[in-house]
Formats: structure tokens, sequence, C-alpha cells
């Protein structure tokens, strides 16, 4: 398969997907299969050096869909495949110079998962309970269940070790909004609770300016299947409504 930059081999059998797919790449910044497993990445600076051409985060993204059945699952498809092929090449279709590494959110109705990534090297940490959000920094310090083979300090401090800038959250920061805002609807939270936290101005969660959010998406998952998603398939979800994707994923 011909992904952004470079081919892989296929599988045999791939899942339907609804992707959140820039026009300029194979991959997709978000979307969700038919089993029910939703991904998201975001973009993380770190001290690791930055590789070539190779898969970028939004084609991983595409790839633990289109061949994960559980957001576990999705976690060793885009592990392995990270450890393999490597992450690299230019994330923007005007701007060469502009690479990142990634962080993951993965998600089914029963779990879900957060993998942060520096270059080859990656941890990945479940989430059973609570609330969860990601920006663009490294959060996992020591709760992971799952790294890379090349670390083998396992209580390693992972965003202590490899990030960019400092790991001591700013209250300003999108993460620490976000995770605000959901505490403050823990219990209740709904669609139109996250659409309006995607929304969201002072906290920088709707990005405006030389940066800008450039599409959102929200997912109701539940174990009988009936699962629901909203995509703007836009910029700005402050002007641009949340539509129901009118496919059966």
């Amino acid at each position: 398969v011909r992904c952004t930059y470079i081919e892989i081999p296929q599988i045999e059998t791939t899942a339907a997907v609804v992707l959140s797919q820039p026009d300029w790449m194979w991959g997709a910044e978000m979307g969700a299969n038919e089993h029910g497993v939703v991904i998201g990445n975001e973009a993380v600076w770190t001290q690791a050096p930055l590789g070539p051409p190779a898969l970028l985060g939004m084609d991983l993204v595409r790839l633990g869909l289109e061949r994960a059945q559980t957001a576990a699952e999705a976690v060793e498809v885009i592990t392995a495949l990270l450890e393999e092929f490597g992450q690299g090449g230019a994330c923007s279709e005007n701007d060469s110079s502009f690479a990142y590494h990634n962080s993951f959110l993965l998600a089914d109705a029963r779990e879900a998962w957060v993998v942060e990534t520096a270059d080859m090297e990656w941890v990945a940490e479940r989430v059973i309970s609570g609330t969860r959000n990601i920006s663009n920094g490294l959060s996992i310090r020591t709760e992971y269940e799952k790294s890379s083979k090349n670390l083998v300090e396992k209580d390693l401090d992972f965003a202590a070790y490899f990030s960019a800038d400092s790991v001591q959250l700013d209250p300003s920061s999108r993460e620490s909004w976000g995770r605000r805002l959901m505490t403050e609807h823990m219990g209740e939270i709904t669609p139109d609770t996250m659409m309006n936290i995607l929304s969201h101005h002072d906290s920088g969660i709707c990005m405006h300016g030389a940066f800008a959010t450039t599409a959102s998406m929200v997912s109701r998952l539940t174990v009988d299947g009936t699962n629901e998603h909203w995509m703007t398939g836009a910029p700005y979800p402050c002007k641009t409504p949340f539509k129901l994707v009118p496919v059966a994923i």
C-alpha cells in the first residue's frame, strides 16, 4: 500500500473506515472503523531526532483503523509499524521543514489508550475510567503498561526524558484546559458537551491564526455497536456545525 511517502506491505483484509483526511496525504488526522475503534493524533515535539521520510503519524492513524478490531489491537498495529518503518517526513503540504513526532488517542466502547512516541520509541497507557486528553506535548510519565523494546529502564519517565520543553503542565495549556473542562462535566458528558469543549476559545482548543483547528470529530461508542460519529470536515468548530456521519461505521 502506498502511504504518504513510502510503500509498506498490505494485509489481506482491511476494515471499512471513515476518515478526516487532509487532501494532500494518504493518512488521516482522525477517524473510526466498522469495529467501533476511533483514533486521533497530535503533534509532539521531542529531543529525539527527526527521521527521513517514512510513515507520518496520520498514516499510522489510518493503518491502525484499517487493521484493528479493538483499541488494544490498534496499539499493537501502530507501534509495530512504527518500530519497523519509523516515522518521518514533512507534516505540512506547503512547508517541507515542518515535521514532528506523534501521540495518539485510541478508544473503543470498553477502553481507551494513549500512545506517545519519540522517533521509534514509544509508551502506551491504558485508560479504563475517568477522562483523558492529549495535546501538543508528551504527557505519559511512568504510568505506562507497554513500551518499545529499547526502553530497558521500565520506570523511565518518558515525558521528562524525551520532551523538548518542560514537562511541568502549564495551567493555561490546551491540555490543562481540556482536562478541567471534562472534569467539570464528569458523569454527564454528552456529544454536545464535547462539541462545546472542542469549540472553546479561551483555552486555545479551537485555534485560530497561524495554527488553526483544521477539523473536529466527536464519537459516541456503545458495546452493542450502535456507534455515532459527528464531524465538521472543515476548520474552526466554533463556526462549522458538527454533522452526523450518515454511514453505519
